[in-house]
């Protein structure tokens, strides 16, 4: 009995050292953070459980109500962005490509692109990385059961998931985030 509680009390004392040494080397590099990080990345690690599917939690996801048409949906979004001084900037029609590939006809599944170029320049000009999230994307998208779906890239983790974003910089990628998320909320009531 008094090996058992010699062998447990050095394995605590060894887990409570590799914690002591793990806290030194991490919490120093942590407090570079934003201060919402912890939450956005808690919230992920929480989903990607839950879920077991990284998409899941990387992509916003709206449902779009019934008796609305995929033109219904994609006349809202482009008067939406209008209406918040969002630049529609193209459109890929995934379906059609997959269509004249396969020649069988395919699901609806369309992108919808948007831009507020004075945003995008200045992360362009802060970090040539950031890029990759341009231009905003929107898909609209009909499940295999005929439910049409919005589906968008969630910007929390670019916005809060590292070192805090230079002020201007932040404000503008908050200003593009919930002008996105305002876009696919109405749009998916079938809101102009």
């Amino acid at each position: 009995m008094k090996v058992i509680k010699t062998l447990l009390a050095t394995i605590g004392i060894f887990t409570l050292v590799g914690i002591g040494i793990l806290a030194m080397k991490v919490l120093p590099i942590l407090a570079d953070f934003d201060p919402r990080a912890a939450n956005v990345y808690r919230d992920f690690a929480y989903k990607l459980l839950e879920t077991k599917d990284p998409g899941a939690v990387m992509v916003k996801t709206v449902p779009v109500q019934e008796g609305l048409t995929t033109e219904d949906v994609v006349q809202a979004m482009k008067s939406l962005a209008v209406a918040r001084n969002f630049l529609f900037v193209g459109e890929s029609p995934f379906y059609k490509q997959v269509e004249a590939v396969t020649g069988t006809p395919y699901r609806y599944v369309n992108s919808l692109s948007f831009c507020d170029a004075r945003v995008g320049k200045m992360m362009a000009d802060y970090r040539d990385l950031y890029t990759a999230f341009m231009p905003c994307r929107i898909a609209l998208v009909e499940d295999k059961n005929g439910k049409l779906w919005l589906y968008s890239m969630n910007l929390e983790l670019m916005i809060y998931g590292g070192q805090p974003l230079p002020p201007e910089i932040k404000q503008g990628a908050l200003k593009i985030w919930n002008t996105i998320q305002f876009i696919m909320d109405e749009a998916a009531k079938g809101n102009f």
